[in-house]
């Protein structure tokens, strides 16, 4: 990694998946940070170390509040590239409704990228459609009365041995199972309350998408349909990274951000 001239550097933030939390970015953080970029990773609602209940986040607005406090704490004229990983997505997508002007670019990391044609729950939708419940093991899933998609989710360790980390280092997988949550999945509100994203807003963001090729619990056909099915800048692949690519192939990951902020920001 090289340093960077002062005009080139870029802000991240980094924006973790389900039962996760800000400590999953640990590996990547200060790879940015050598290479002369500020880096901020946050704890979402009822995520990592933040004291919410997950039982009291029940809408995309309340799950993604501290994202949403952090862009409003932003200096005039500031922009930032939001990395969303897994679930994430879809937080960097709301914040992108509400402060495009904020974000210079939005990288969608193995994650659920909804469109401005449907309602947001529309690729996770189509992604439980072609993902048997099996394929998630152990893991524990609630659904809200005639939901279609899951209120709240727990990857049991089986699955994260399996599924989110089979190519991650033993030590990080220790990690995970001392520190993911029962994360929250909003699914009646993403079904059947919250407005499609807008294309003036959410639209308006550059979005560049980041395909881990060895994801079991995303797959590569899955994270391909939802660059298809919206269009992105750019799609850049990794090899042998799994759902967990900050532990499984940290360097390339900083490398594709590098060349992100390079590029796209």
């Amino acid at each position: 990694m090289y340093r960077i001239m002062e005009e080139s550097r870029k802000h991240f933030v980094l924006v973790h998946g389900a039962c996760h939390g800000a400590w999953c970015w640990y590996k990547v953080k200060p790879v940015l940070e050598r290479a002369g970029h500020q880096v901020t990773a946050l704890d979402l609602a009822a995520s990592g170390i933040n004291s919410k209940n997950q039982l009291d986040v029940r809408t995309l607005s309340e799950y993604s509040e501290p994202l949403i406090k952090f862009l409003e704490s932003l200096r005039e004229r500031e922009k930032v590239i939001l990395v969303g990983h897994s679930l994430g997505g879809m937080n960097i997508a709301f914040a992108a409704e509400k402060f495009p002007e904020k974000i210079s670019t939005a990288v969608f990391l193995t994650a659920f990228m909804p469109d401005s044609s449907h309602q947001p729950s529309y690729v996770i939708e189509k992604y439980f459609e072609k993902t048997p419940m099996e394929e998630f093991m152990d893991s524990v899933f609630t659904f809200d009365e005639g939901g279609k998609v899951a209120s709240s989710v727990f990857f049991g360790p089986k699955c994260l041995s399996s599924k989110l980390y089979q190519l991650s280092p033993m030590e990080e997988l220790a990690l995970a199972t001392m520190f993911v949550r029962v994360g929250p999945f909003m699914g009646k509100y993403l079904s059947n309350v919250a407005n499609k994203f807008s294309e003036e807003k959410y639209g308006s963001v550059g979005r560049v998408y980041v395909v881990c090729k060895d994801d079991k619990i995303i797959s590569e056909s899955i994270q391909l349909w939802m660059t298809r099915n919206y269009t992105v800048k750019e799609v850049i692949e990794i090899e042998g990274a799994d759902h967990m690519p900050m532990f499984s192939a940290p360097q390339a990951l900083c490398r594709a951000l590098i060349h992100i902020a390079r590029m796209h920001a």
